[in-house]
């Protein structure tokens, strides 16, 4: 069982914010997708996705940083940093999850298997992002934003414009959320060398991480507006931004309490505007 659990822990399951961060936007491309009326074997199987994947990307991300978190307050008793869990072992365990991952989407048209390899090579290739990118949060939004064309590929075996437009506002919404969680580690970061838009944004990082949340809901407005989507729609997208200004009054300070609780706080403004989408098609 104490092995069990630090696998629990290497894979962050007592952890879910990332899981929601990941969810919510694809369950936004499913509902978008399907015109408010998925088909619920579809919603299971890219939730169980979900899980297994962004599981699979804790595992290779601490095997990329091992040797790094070592130096990092947060991370230093991370199960493969702590030596608890042999580095090998990690990526055994990314490797089954995976593999479970792409077992559940063989029933799904080709385009959809097609780009969950993309969403693989994207996902593992995160970690190393972070030694000379200058804002890897960006290629993060790409990563933890890929079910939204995939769950569009899915559903109509295409992806239209409206798919890549969701992608970018997701894009702009992971700079926001992990700018805050960055800013958490900023100090650590700079002595270790990594990089991050917090470090890179320096003193700006209060006003990039408020204009990604209003490039966000702006395009999410759009985006929904074409599709018809009137008043519950903007209505939740008005809560997102009530929690995007609530943030601010977190972070403006770049205390490390503050930073993180603004980080966690995120699942709810992704789940504002999926609320806004789902009862604005229901109620239709």
């Amino acid at each position: 069982m104490n092995r069990l659990q630090l696998y629990f822990r290497l894979i962050r399951l007592d952890k879910p914010i990332g899981i929601l961060l990941l969810l919510w936007p694809t369950l936004w491309a499913l509902w978008f997708a399907s015109d408010g009326k998925p088909d619920w074997a579809l919603v299971a199987i890219f939730t169980l996705g979900t899980v297994l994947m962004r599981s699979a990307g804790c595992a290779i991300n601490d095997y990329a940083d091992r040797d790094f978190d070592k130096h990092v307050q947060r991370t230093v008793d991370r199960p493969i940093t702590s030596g608890k869990i042999k580095p090998k072992e990690a990526l055994l365990v990314a490797l089954v999850l995976t593999l479970i991952a792409f077992a559940l989407i063989l029933p799904l048209n080709t385009l959809t298997k097609q780009l969950s390899i993309a969403a693989v090579i994207i996902a593992a290739s995160y970690p190393y992002f972070k030694r000379f990118f200058a804002i890897p949060q960006a290629y993060l939004g790409i990563a933890f934003g890929f079910g939204i064309p995939m769950g569009f590929a899915a559903v109509q075996g295409a992806i239209p414009a409206a798919a890549w437009w969701l992608l970018v506002a997701n894009i702009f919404w992971a700079v926001a959320y992990d700018t805050e969680y960055a800013m958490v580690d900023r100090e650590d970061d700079l002595k270790i060398g990594m990089k991050t838009s917090a470090i890179t944004f320096g003193r700006y990082d209060v006003a990039a991480v408020m204009f990604c949340y209003a490039a966000t809901l702006l395009i999410i407005f759009i985006v929904g507006w074409q599709f018809g989507l009137r008043a519950w729609f903007v209505a939740g997208l008005l809560i997102a931004g009530a929690c995007a200004i609530y943030h601010y009054t977190l972070i403006r300070d770049r205390e490390r309490s503050g930073c993180f609780a603004a980080f966690r706080h995120n699942n709810w403004l992704g789940a504002a505007i999926f609320g806004g989408v789902a009862l604005d098609y229901l109620l239709r």
